[in-house]
């Protein structure tokens, strides 16, 4: 397998990197947090984001896009994880657009997916629940058919980008047993439907969630996404998608962490002489470095197998979920840690890359989940 950039993917990682190092900062992240924005990102940044083409990169032309995949995306995700930038690109591109790329009409193209592509919407995948953990065939919300479509209960939780989305594409259950594998739909449902409400969380990253309840809100047949009750193979496609962007969000918020950490090792004097020059902590920086190095490989690759539709891809996207976690929290700790005292406040920016790591470690399931789901897809 090629894990070196093309021309077009090297053009677009310099794009991004410049942008992300105008327009985004951990700064702008502070702020965010400190003021408690209604959002918790900039709608603007975001869609100068998308007149960048990055928001149409996973898609084919056919739907509007650059057809990059997501070897192309995770060269934006990376960039953005340099700077822990807010904006909702895997949420409402990768997770809920690619949904409705792959599964939706006509009509849900031309309402949802074409507006998403161009920033002018954004919308959310509700998929988990209370309780569930990574299982995503759990799911207690009932859609219940009637001569008009459905009628929706029930509640999920964590739902990314979910406060101020125009729309989310839901995951409800049409038949069977709450854990059962068979019998789940997903139903792109607007954010205004009468029923339908929203409740903001704020993760430990100071990223924003929302919990959205369904209260008797109906759809019609016209809102399914995929086929009706047999939506596990789209959402499990959809979910491994989101997780290989994240694994490049992860990606360039290790390295950014690393950087700084090198950075400050080299200017920092203890006993007359700098940090860096002491043996430990050369050992200590050589094996974070070779972390990153191991989790880009890890990324690139399930990248291009999901690009391809490789026969392995679900276990290379286990393998670099599973390195991205552990190698994100290892070097974030390590940062915090060779940062010392200042490291440990507030007011430094390191700690955020902290955060974040933890953050993302659970999401899409933590590196524990992920080596066992590759030891069951590998038969053991």
């Amino acid at each position: 397998m090629e894990l070196a950039l093309n021309d077009d993917q090297t053009m677009v990682a310099q794009t991004a990197a410049a942008f992300i190092a105008e327009h985004a900062s951990i700064a702008r992240l502070r702020q965010l947090r400190d003021i408690q924005d209604e959002r918790g990102y900039s709608l603007d940044v975001y869609r100068q984001m998308a007149d960048l083409g990055w928001t149409a990169m996973p898609f084919t032309e056919a739907d509007g896009g650059l057809e990059m995949g997501l070897a192309g995306t995770i060269l934006v995700t990376e960039a953005m994880g340099r700077a822990l930038a807010p904006e909702p690109l895997i949420s409402s591109i990768v997770l809920a657009g690619r949904a409705v790329a792959k599964g939706g009409s006509d009509d849900l193209k031309q309402a949802w997916l074409g507006p998403a592509i161009e920033g002018e919407k954004v919308l959310a995948l509700a998929y988990q629940e209370r309780g569930a953990r990574y299982n995503l065939h759990h799911c207690q919300t009932q859609a219940v058919r009637t001569d008009a479509g459905y009628v929706l209960n029930g509640e999920k939780v964590l739902v990314a980008a979910g406060p101020l989305a125009e729309a989310f594409v839901v995951v409800a259950r049409t038949q069977g047993a709450a854990t059962d594998a068979a019998g789940l739909t997903l139903l792109l449902i607007p954010a205004d439907a009468p029923g339908l409400h929203v409740t903001r969380q704020w993760l430990v990253d100071s990223s924003s969630a929302a919990m959205v309840a369904f209260s008797d809100v109906r759809v019609g047949e016209e809102a399914v996404v995929g086929h009706p009750d047999d939506a596990l193979p789209l959402l499990e496609e959809v979910i491994d998608g989101g997780t290989v962007a994240l694994c490049g969000e992860m990606l360039g918020g290790m390295c950014e962490a690393f950087d700084r950490t090198m950075a400050y090792l080299k200017e920092r004097k203890q006993f007359e002489a700098v940090l860096g020059s002491f043996q430990a902590l050369k050992h200590r920086a050589a094996y974070l470095f070779i972390e990153t190095e191991l989790a880009r490989s890890a990324t690139m690759a399930a990248a291009r197998a999901m690009d391809a539709g490789e026969a392995n891809a679900k276990a290379l996207v286990s393998v670099a979920k599973a390195r991205c976690s552990d190698a994100y929290v290892k070097i974030a700790n390590e940062a915090v840690q060779m940062h010392g005292g200042i490291g440990m406040t507030d007011e430094h920016e390191i700690g955020f890359f902290l955060k974040r790591a933890r953050a993302s470690e659970m999401t899409f399931g933590d590196a524990a989940y992920h080596r066992n789901r590759y030891a069951a897809l590998n038969g053991y």
